[in-house]
């Protein structure tokens, strides 16, 4: 496929990066329906580790089979496919090379008592599987943030080394943060910045809502006038916080939504100028006919604006 100038704009952004890690940013940018948009839209699946099976995938019990997911990304015409070790292992062989794909290198679960991840796969996983990618999870603010730093700094080093892309979840909790502080704008601003300052190529962070967490940030964002009343201007301003848009970042889909309500809000995300969508359960866990009709909307939106 011809590599079109926005991509290669794109890639020019990453200066530090070799030829490997552009190659695979750039299978994931040239990749399904939004293939050359410079826009993303990836399907994730960790919640098995995260939240557990049946809440999961008891809603629509097809996605207990690993190869569902594999096939829905597929079908949709997703750019990439994003899951943990054993789920990614469990299909590698039937769907290689049909997706790029991304290791979740890093989970938690649902009866941990700490915020914290432990390291679930590895840069040899992600080449032995021929991905694209791994991706990785931060809890900025929690006490364990500082170590899950540290590791990302060295599973990154390793992985850019040998030509793979780096996604970083930044998910703010713990520490001090109320529970409406983790999607603040301020903080939410704050952890796509530190994601960016950790050298991730790809970041994923929670559509954040008008609330500020922090008192001194609200004094500046009070002073300077940062427009932050719609979801749209709080997109444009975590944009403009990933490096001035220099930074792919995608934003999640978060729990279960009425699809006209999350399609507005991928409109919202659109009109903001994020680079795409991360969507799981709001995809997932539906029929796969309507999944698959959901997911089709969702490119539609971001395919309307070049």
């Amino acid at each position: 496929m011809r590599i079109h100038r926005r991509i290669h704009r794109i890639l020019s952004y990453y200066e530090s990066d070799n030829p490997g890690t552009k190659a695979n940013l750039a299978r994931i940018l040239t990749h399904g329906r939004l293939a050359n948009t410079g826009k993303l839209v990836i399907l994730p699946v960790d919640q098995g580790f995260e939240h557990g099976p049946a809440r999961s995938f008891a809603p629509n019990p097809e996605g207990y089979d690993p190869h569902y997911h594999y096939q829905l990304a597929i079908d949709a015409g997703l750019n990439a496919f994003a899951a943990p070790l054993g789920l990614l292992e469990a299909g590698a062989d039937t769907f290689a090379g049909a997706i790029p794909t991304i290791l979740k290198v890093n989970s938690s679960n649902s009866h941990a008592t700490t915020k914290d991840q432990a390291i679930t796969g590895s840069v040899g996983d992600a080449l032995r599987l021929g991905c694209s990618a791994i991706g990785f999870t931060i809890y900025p603010g929690s006490d364990d943030c500082f170590s899950m730093m540290e590791e990302i700094r060295e599973m990154a080093e390793e992985a850019k080394a040998v030509g793979l892309a780096v996604v970083i979840w930044s998910y703010p909790r713990g520490g001090n943060l109320s529970k409406e502080g983790e999607t603040a704008i301020d903080v939410t601003a704050y952890a796509a910045h530190m994601a960016a300052l950790l050298g991730a190529h790809i970041i994923k962070v929670k559509p954040p809502t008008a609330h500020i967490e922090q008192e001194e940030a609200r004094k500046v964002y009070e002073k300077q006038g940062i427009d932050v009343s719609t979801l749209s201007a709080r997109i444009s301003h975590v944009m403009q916080s990933a490096f001035a848009g220099r930074r792919l970042v995608v934003f999640s889909g978060g729990g279960a939504k009425d699809t006209d309500s999350l399609l507005q809000e991928i409109r919202d995300l659109r009109d903001g100028g994020a680079s795409g969508s991360i969507i799981g359960r709001n995809s997932f866990q539906r029929p796969k006919e309507e999944a698959l009709a959901l997911l089709e909307s969702i490119v539609n939106i971001y395919r309307s604006r070049d």
